[in-house]
């Protein structure tokens, strides 16, 4: 042990705090105070083993010597030789002979470099925040007995100066990797949502194709043999009380079939757009139950409808076709309404009715939520459903950012 004037002793330790000003990393930091450190307690081998944000993992950080513990990459903590202090069991640690010293020698411990290196004197303090331990500075001799307990002092002063700088490229370290793989989460999110969104605008245009050819050709086909099935009626040459049936049948088969090529290939939408077209299908949804229903509809956007991209209209359309007719179809309303409106740069649409409550229509229309859910989320629009207004009924509310700056905020949902 080398004996210092306070005088130089202090001399060291600003000399420590000035050399590692502006050191970005942590093996810079720890190889640019090596010197200073060596001069205060003499080594072979200077470490710091800082602990990863779980607290369960560790890697270090190593000058003087290269040993396997350099290339630690984050090693379990209940496999390091000193565990008992970054576990907070000791306050220091101090070998003669790490070599015998079984404290290092328990079963799994990662002691090859100690063996490999000879680091036979070995002393080990904690560096800590708020009385946390987020790291160990450790320095080791090829030389028995090298240390004493006024060394262990000197190392906690020089623990005391590193910390605050260990702790900042740690914090910086951990938000720089939160940043990359948020980064990377959101990237592979963008690329599934794109991929998703292409898909579904392809099967839009097949859903179109397929009305298409229904309307060309199945209901010509059907609609020719409805003429021929009234013609061999009105001939007499089939009893008409047999035709009837038939016929009532196929007409019921051909009402059907033209409301799903309506909503295979909504025209009034790509006619018209949006606001029209959810007018429209409000108008005939309501008329088609057989019972009074008031509806209306509030467009407040000031034409900004017109801006979106054709995929994002027909999104939107096909929320609303499935919020209109779920409440139709499944809550006996009075009366249901829609409002398009834009706040803060969001355009929002609400469908609203004053039926019996999601509660009693949930078991009937899971699936219709899922599919809405699911075409908000390739638009990075937001959904929620919930009671209405004044509890009574159900109100569906999509919001679709129309700034990119807005895509990450939320919107509180009503339900799952």
């Amino acid at each position: 042990m080398l004996h210092h004037a306070p005088a130089a002793l202090f001399d060291h330790y600003l000399g420590i705090s000035r050399l590692l000003a502006g050191q970005l990393d942590f093996r810079s930091a720890i190889r640019s105070v090596a010197a200073e450190v060596a001069h205060i307690i003499p080594h072979d081998h200077l470490d710091v083993c800082v602990l990863l944000e779980d607290g369960n993992y560790h890697t270090a950080y190593e000058t003087g010597m290269e040993t396997a513990w350099g290339d630690l990459a984050g090693a379990p903590v209940v496999n390091s030789p000193i565990r008992s202090l970054l576990w907070g069991e000791v306050d220091y640690l101090l070998a003669d002979d790490a070599m015998t010293d079984p404290r290092f020698h328990f079963e799994g411990a990662f002691k090859r470099p100690i063996v490999e290196q000879s680091l036979r004197s070995r002393l080990h303090v904690p560096m800590k925040v708020q009385a946390t331990i987020i790291a160990a500075l450790s320095c080791s001799s090829q030389t028995p007995g090298a240390y004493t307990m006024e060394d262990v002092e000197r190392a906690r002063i020089i623990a005391d100066l590193l910390t605050p700088y260990f702790f900042a490229l740690r914090a910086a370290e951990q938000a720089q990797r939160s940043a990359i793989v948020e980064a990377e989460a959101r990237a592979r999110e963008e690329g599934l949502r794109q991929g998703a969104l292409k898909l579904t605008e392809a099967l839009e245009r097949e859903r179109q194709r397929i009305g298409m050819d229904l309307h060309d050709q199945t209901l010509a086909d059907l609609t020719r043999l409805a003429r021929r099935i009234d013609r061999l009626s009105r001939n007499g040459e089939v009893a008409s009380d047999a035709l009837e049936p038939v016929s009532r049948s196929l007409q019921h088969c051909m009402q059907d079939l033209r409301q799903i090529i309506e909503q295979a290939k909504p025209s009034v939408l790509q006619l018209f757009g949006l606001a029209q077209a959810i007018e429209h299908h409000l108008d005939r949804s309501t008329r088609d139950t057989g019972s009074t229903i008031e509806w209306g509809l509030a467009d407040e956007t000031d034409g900004a409808l017109e801006t979106l991209e054709p995929a994002v209209s027909v999104a939107l359309f096909r929320i609303a076709q499935e919020a209109i007719n779920n409440a139709v179809r499944h809550a006996s309303p009075l009366a249901v309404t829609v409002r398009l409106g834009i706040d803060d740069s969001r355009l929002s649409i609400e469908i609203s009715d004053d039926g019996t409550g999601l509660a009693k229509m949930r078991g009937r229309i899971g699936g219709g939520i899922d599919n809405m859910k699911t075409r908000a989320r390739l638009i990075s629009a937001r959904f929620a459903i919930g009671p209405g207004h004044n509890n009574r009924g159900t109100t569906v509310r999509v919001v679709l950012p129309l700034t990119p700056n807005d895509a990450g905020d939320g919107l509180g949902e009503m339900a799952s």
